[in-house]
């Protein structure tokens, strides 16, 4: 009997569990078959005629009598076409057609008929997970995930294009195997604010939600300027940081997007005919969706009431906690979801409720209705509502261009460092009892908020939402105490009643 094993790894949810890959050769065996277990999916089962092309074409001998693979441990289901390499290069050392590979070396790859091993997805989040749990790991993976080991030494990966190549690396041959990373061009945004022509309060109500990172639903009628103020939000948003860049191209790792470094903060605009799977994850093995994909960017849901109502109920944990878990029979998978939400609508079916020169076609129950479809729970998590009207056509029609974007990034990204040094948070992201720890109102503001509060009849979560909206404001203006203009301002974001 000859026995080898090679380790690797299996995603479960948004983690990575270690397997070991283990061949024995059965050469009495007067039968030559190859039996792949450890309770493989339907993925990993074809793994088997992959792997037997593949090392015959390349020059290698199958061996001959009874081959069994077994992934370790059988407890847990094994997905994805990543154990091809692993279960070939166990079966090469378990054969001796290559020499055994240091100990430390964790593999992943898939085959083509012809020995090429091609990129998979999850090796950011492999590379990530396995490293912080073993400082001495080493890594063996497709040239085409190359750029996703950036965030790792570069001493620790080695890159392979064919089966043929792990023969060299037997022998300790490294040099061609090394990855290079080119760092992606990407286009700047060429969207602008400077391009939107008045609408000087959204454009201030924006710059506010994007400097504490707070959710934003904007009302207004068709043609109003909502999404195209939505389009431009994160060109005035700041630059990530390192963490968050490797956090996203993790989340975008493992839903399958391939090589790809996200650099720029993500904007994600689903269309309302989305499904819940598809916003929230999930699926037979789950896969983040587009709430985990907007991670430390935006989530632009336009025409919000449009959207089924149990994918809009489902956003309130993510709102809440910034992760979200996705349940199934036998998975349990949580995802991390800090995303700014940006909703649009208009304020009736026909869109022109409230207009002073288009009339409204909408019955008051539609009317109702339609705007029954956010629910209290849902509003109570948005800070800003701000109410857009129509362009003027003289504001249209001017050649004057306002602020742009890298003008308000630039006191945007100020206004961020102020929060994180204070707090090491933002402030749309404050907990109550961190809210009340940071805000510091003055007495002013204090007694001027608490008379508000009775004239309007707020709710306990309608005032924190107001002294966090202060409290970005109060930042914005380099002021340690929220004042009563501070406050003054948020108080204008609270939205107009629709009746």
């Amino acid at each position: 009997m000859k026995y080898s094993k090679i380790k690797t790894g299996c995603i479960n949810g948004f983690k990575v569990e270690d397997i070991l890959v283990e061949i024995d050769i059965n050469s009495r065996s007067t039968q030559q078959t190859f039996k792949i277990v450890g309770m493989p999916s339907t993925a990993v089962l074809e793994s088997e005629k992959r792997v037997m092309s593949a090392i015959r074409n390349v020059g290698f001998s199958l061996p001959n009598g009874s081959i069994v693979s077994n992934l370790s441990p059988t407890s847990l289901r094994k997905d994805g076409s990543h154990f091809d390499l692993p279960i070939a290069v166990s079966l090469l050392e378990a054969s001796q057609q290559i020499k055994e590979l240091n100990s430390n070396y964790y593999i992943f790859g898939e085959l083509g008929l012809n020995g090429d091993v091609r990129p998979v997805s999850g090796i950011a989040l492999f590379l990530m997970y396995i490293k912080e749990r073993d400082k001495n790991a080493k890594f063996i993976i497709p040239r085409g995930n190359e750029g996703e080991s950036a965030f790792v030494n570069k001493k620790d990966v080695l890159v392979v294009d064919n089966l043929k190549d792990i023969e060299n690396i037997s022998i300790n041959l490294f040099d061609s195997y090394s990855p290079n990373y080119e760092k992606p061009a990407y286009d700047s945004y060429n969207l602008d604010f400077k391009e939107i022509r008045g609408q000087l309060f959204a454009k201030r109500g924006i710059e506010i939600a994007a400097s504490g990172f707070h959710n934003v639903l904007m009302r207004g009628t068709p043609g109003s300027g909502k999404t195209m103020i939505a389009k431009r939000l994160p060109t005035i948003l700041p630059d990530m940081t390192k963490q968050e860049i490797i956090e996203s191209t993790m989340i975008y790792s493992v839903a399958g997007y391939m090589n790809m470094i996200i650099e720029k903060r993500p904007f994600r605009s689903p269309h309302h005919t989305a499904s819940s799977a598809s916003i929230i994850g999930g699926g037979a093995v789950p896969k983040p969706g587009e709430i985990s994909l907007a991670h430390n960017g935006v989530l632009f849901m336009d025409e919000f009431p449009e959207y089924r109502t149990d994918v809009i109920e489902s956003l309130r944990q993510p709102l809440e906690d910034g992760e979200v878990t996705v349940t199934r029979a036998k998975s349990v998978a949580n995802y991390p979801a800090k995303f700014m939400l940006i909703a649009s609508q208009n304020p009736c079916p026909c869109g022109y409720y409230g207009d002073k020169e288009i009339e409204c076609t909408c019955n008051m129950n539609q009317i109702l209705n339609y705007n029954r479809k956010i629910s209290g729970p849902i509003l109570d998590r948005i800070d800003l509502r701000i109410d857009i009207p129509r362009v003027k056509i003289d504001e249209l029609m001017s050649k004057e261009e306002g602020e742009s974007s890298e003008e308000i990034k630039e006191r945007v990204s100020k206004t961020f460092q102020i929060q994180i040094k204070r707090q090491n948070k933002l402030n749309g992201k404050l907990t109550n009892k961190e809210l009340k720890k940071h805000a510091n109102l003055s007495e002013k503001a204090e007694n001027f908020l608490r008379q508000a509060a009775n004239n309007l009849k707020l709710t306990a979560r309608s005032v924190n939402r107001i002294i966090r909206i202060s409290r970005t404001i109060a930042d914005s203006f380099e002021s340690n105490y929220i004042e009563l203009s501070h406050v003054s301002e948020a108080l204008n974001y609270r939205g107009g009643k629709i009746v």
